[in-house]
């Protein structure tokens, strides 16, 4: 039994809203094998692992999965529960798995649950399925199975977002801001596009680099803070061991001794009198400190953000109190056995850890047994990262001192600052003074980047929300982070209706993110050049924040490979669902397709809009899944039909459709209808010929109006909509001398049935010769149906071979299309080319005069650099006058950009 490979799904995917791994399992000797066969193996694994007792399984309740060890299951399912055990007991709190066939014997999918902030690229998964794997096999070979997770639970620990962190990721899913996390970093990604913002635990994008290296230089703070007014303990600057010793002698004891750019009460020396103990903490901290008096008084830290104070708490140093028998050190591992302390900031609290020199102060050492309720001091600072713990003082706090820290803050210009005070309380106001020299309470220091751990979780008091206060700081007024978004799937059509939309929405200088199967485009202009219909291209439009509007094209591959690149959409958009891709990530017939497909549809978010085609039975079926909820959704439908049942009861109860009538594109709400443009003037649609292109415009333009785009803007952009540069690849046609040329990316029966009527109708059967390659990645069954289809549709054929196999031996696709082909027509007239150049001037070379070549793709950029270096020109609309065909409609300047159908329009009869 082993791992084959392992693929991480990124965010929404079809087996759950969370992020999961799928990782392929080959059981090896053990296929056909149940755990009922093995003598002894559910009680050895559940002495091994009694957590999984409480493993509900298929049955819902606890000992489900027990109950189904004992009747006998596969070892498959038996490694995900142990897995998802093994998750839990080294900190990761995930319970999702699921297992299912990979399509042949003994080989399965494990889908598990992965936490939602784990990095994308941490190893801890597969290392636990690893262990899972040796786990079951020791077990059910009767070896120890005793699994060492110590290594595994520590770099689990370490990879997680730490408690600040946490919060503020917290707080923005709770006010629905989408946020990501990256790498195994602090750093966070919070909204989208020109509403995105970014924070590293608590700063800001928005934080002053200046204030930030102000806070950083201890004495450059104490020097403006000083000039200010504001209350600080006398001292200054010692880069020699004299001048240290000097600070000495000048303020008496005791002083305390820091680096000046020290961070988190790292090499912190307090309680200072003696010449040697202030040697020592010179030459510990480096060589260049703040020498300053200590004042009294308690520890105070005061949390400031955005000109709020939002929390105080007051710091108490790590300390241990004796029970008259227990050593120090015993004392402090009974401290540190408190689930809440770990290494570092990954828990609310950080071990304890004891300052030699501050037992040595009190006369003890670890060996040492303080007298019971004696209390010991461990270490001089109240720094968390120290171990020291603290109460909650935020509704204590005196209006003198959140006034001196709001003060505080500004003067540094920061947007969050943590202010540390020593003060006889903080509920008292500040003493007066006359001078530094008489300081007795004050400012001790200025944090840029503050750790939030001690307000998230005190010891004692209330928990302060303080990463919802960052949060808020960020985004203002309600904002939830978001642009208006359009996510387009289905199986034809999509990329031309994503393209559609993007053009309807960038009116009045609007930047639009646009993503495709071909490129990435920020505002029209190509940034990234490759299939674009995944989670990370996703990301790249919705990371930019350029963007105003984000339409995101979304494959089928991008989402069960890889998962969504987003959490909702505003506006989900499926074009039709057909044969297509069958065969390949565990599809075998449509309704698997239209399971993946609609994953879009139930991402669209509450009061979103989905837009559905009417005619495509598929897509009607969508509305009837319990996941997609349409009850909370506003459902378009777009229809060539008027007449479909669907769509006259859903205009029935007066919703809104867009459709076909009468000749012209139509928007009717209830009995009302607004004619928008003929169809016959959609550009691609080649006088109302190509109908699936007009389908993608009705499609496009539901998409637009749902996102606000008004109804005279939508029919002027559309108009102005130019297929070749707009659309490239997609019935792009060229003139070459008296041949026509079209170029297009059909590769599936629909598709390809589609444009062969177009070209019918354009053109006539007879006058059609074809350059032809499908993807190798297909079934054979659906090879042989494309091969079919082009056969009934062409006179003349050549075909080649994409130069990506996709899995196939070189010659094997053009050989089963020639079969096929010549079976369906004895007497066609097909040739095989070694290559898509060969194959495009041998096509030329068949066709007459006024025929046309349909040129069928794998990359689209050669071929239209081979026809332009053949002298190939673009022919825009312009299309032969057959006999008996009636010249093209034209309709007079403006007269199908209308407001309302109260103006009368010209041949419309609705």
């Amino acid at each position: 039994m082993k791992i084959e490979s392992l693929r991480r799904l990124r965010g929404p995917n079809v087996y759950l809203s969370r992020p999961a791994v799928v990782a392929r399992l080959r059981l090896d000797r053990l296929t056909d094998v149940e755990t009922c066969d093995v003598t002894g193996f559910p009680e050895r694994l559940l002495r091994a692992l009694p957590g999984l007792a409480e493993h509900h399984c298929a049955a819902g309740a606890p000992g489900g999965f027990v109950s189904r060890l004992r009747g006998g299951t596969y070892f498959g399912h038996v490694t995900e529960h142990v897995c998802l055990e093994l998750s839990q007991l080294i900190g990761r709190d995930v319970s999702f798995g699921r297992t299912v066939s990979a399509g042949e014997p003994g080989c399965y999918d494990l889908i598990l649950e992965c936490p939602v902030d784990e990095s994308p690229g941490s190893d801890v998964p597969r290392d636990l399925l690893e262990a899972a794997v040796e786990l079951v096999l020791a077990v059910e070979a009767g070896r120890p199975a005793a699994p060492d997770l110590d290594e595994l639970a520590a770099r689990a620990e370490r990879e997680a977002a730490g408690p600040s962190t946490r919060s503020i990721i917290a707080a923005a899913r709770r006010r629905g801001i989408p946020v990501e996390r990256f790498d195994d970093l602090s750093l966070l990604r919070l909204g989208w596009g020109t509403r995105r913002r970014m924070a590293w635990a608590a700063m800001t994008d928005r934080t002053s680099g200046v204030g930030i290296d102000i806070a950083g230089d201890k004495q450059v703070t104490r020097r403006l803070l000083d000039e200010a007014g504001v209350p600080m303990p006398e001292g200054g600057t010692a880069r020699t061991v004299a001048e240290a010793l000097r600070w000495l002698d000048r303020l008496g004891g005791p002083v305390v001794v820091k680096p000046r750019c020290g961070r988190q009460g790292e090499h912190v020396a307090l309680h200072l009198r003696t010449t040697e103990e202030v040697e020592q903490a010179f030459a510990e901290a480096g060589g260049d400190v703040i020498v300053e008096r200590q004042l009294g008084g308690r520890d105070y830290r005061v949390l400031v953000v955005a000109g709020e104070v939002v929390a105080a708490a007051e710091r108490i140093e790590a300390r241990v109190v004796g029970d008259g028998h227990s050593t120090i050190d015993e004392l402090i591992d009974e401290v540190n056995a408190d689930p809440r302390r770990g290494v570092g900031h990954s828990r609310a609290l950080t071990r304890v850890t004891a300052d030699p020199r501050m037992l040595q102060r009190q006369g003890l050492d670890g060996d040492g047994v303080p007298a019971a309720g004696v209390e010991v001091r461990l270490a001089a600072t109240g720094n968390l990262s120290t171990g020291a713990t603290s109460s909650d003082v935020t509704d204590r706090i005196h209006d003198d001192v959140a006034r001196l820290c709001l003060r505080v803050t500004a003067l540094l210009g920061l947007d969050i600052a943590g202010i540390d005070l020593r003060l006889p309380g903080i509920d008292r106001p500040l003493p007066p003074v006359a001078g530094r020299d008489e300081v007795t309470a004050g400012v001790i220091e200025v944090n840029a980047v503050p750790g939030l751990r001690m307000h998230l979780a005190p010891v004692r008091g209330r928990p302060r929300d303080v990463g919802d206060a960052i949060v808020r700081a960020m985004f203002p007024a309600g904002s939830d982070g978001r642009i208006p978004t359009v996510a387009v799937t289905g199986t034809n059509g999509k990329t031309t209706v994503a393209r559609m939309t993007a053009h309807l929405l960038a009116d009045n200088g609007v930047r639009v993110g646009l993503a495709t199967t071909d490129d990435v485009r920020i505002d029209g202009r190509v940034v990234y050049r490759a299939d674009s219909t995944g989670p990370l291209s996703a990301q790249m439009v919705l990371g930019d924040p350029g963007v105003q509007a984000a339409v995101l094209e979304t494959a089928r591959g991008g989402l069960l490979r890889r998962g969504m690149g987003y959490d909702w959409s505003d506006v989900g958009v499926l074009t039709n669902i057909t044969a297509d891709h069958l065969g390949q990530d565990g599809l075998v017939t449509v309704e698997d397709l239209a399971h993946v497909k609609a994953l879009v549809a139930e991402r669209v978010r509450d009061g979103g809009t989905l837009v559905l085609n009417a005619d495509d039975p598929w897509v009607r079926s969508l509305v009837d899944r319990p996941r997609v909820r349409a009850d909370r959704k506003r459902i378009v439908w777009f229809s060539l039909d008027p007449g479909q049942p669907v769509l006259v009861e859903h205009l029935a109860r007066g919703a809104t459709a867009y459709l076909l009538h009468d000749g012209w594109v139509v928007q009717q709400t209830g009995a009302r209808r607004t004619p928008l443009i003929r169809a016959a003037e959609i550009p691609g649609a080649y006088g109302g010929a190509a109908p699936h292109v007009v389908a993608n415009a009705l499609a496009a333009i539901a998409a637009a109006r749902a996102l606000g785009a008004g109804q005279e803007a939508v029919c002027r952009r559309l108009a102005e909509f130019d297929p070749p540069v707009d659309n490239p690849g997609r019935g792009t046609l060229l003139r070459l001398d008296d041949i026509s040329v079209f170029v297009d990316y059909a590769h599936n029966p629909a598709a390809l049935a589609a444009t062969l009527r177009t070209l019918h109708r354009l053109w006539g059967p007879d006058r059609c010769v074809a350059a032809v390659t499908l993807p190798g990645d297909r079934r054979d069954d659906l090879l042989a149906a494309c091969a079919q289809v082009i056969a009934d549709g062409v006179s003349r054929a050549v075909l080649y071979e994409d130069e990506d196999p996709r899995g196939r031996r070189p010659g094997d696709v053009s050989a089963l299309m020639e079969r096929e082909m010549r079976a369906r027509r004895p007497k066609l007239a097909a040739l095989r080319a070694p290559d898509w150049r060969d194959a495009v001037a041998e096509a030329l070379g068949l066709a007459a005069p006024g025929d046309v070549v349909l040129v069928l793709y794998e990359t689209l950029a050669p071929v239209l650099e081979l026809l332009a270096d053949l002298g190939a020109v673009p022919a825009g609309e312009a299309v032969p006058a057959l006999p008996g065909r009636a010249p093209r409609a034209t309709v007079a300047p403006g007269r199908s950009l209308m407001e309302n159908d109260r103006v009368p329009i010209p041949g419309y009869r609705g």
